[in-house]
């Protein structure tokens, strides 16, 4: 199964890099139920939040990375 255009958006973003966690809300939150795709991505396990000493990471899963291949 394929990835919505936004979901994939978000895969791509994350997938470049590990982002904070701070920043990953900064640029994904919303509070419009119709736009959850950050949401969406941590209930389908596309996305995890890693805690850490220096703060939480954000990283693609394995499912993640997947998704994003077979979508590309």
């Amino acid at each position: 199964m394929g990835v919505d255009a936004q979901t994939r958006e978000l895969l791509a973003w994350v997938a470049v890099r590990p982002r904070s966690y701070d920043e990953a809300i900064e640029a994904w939150k919303t509070s419009c139920p119709r736009l959850s795709v950050w949401d969406d991505a941590l209930i389908d396990g596309l996305v995890q939040v890693v805690r850490g000493p220096e703060g939480s990471t954000v990283t693609l899963t394995a499912h993640g990375r997947e998704r994003l291949a077979s979508s590309t």
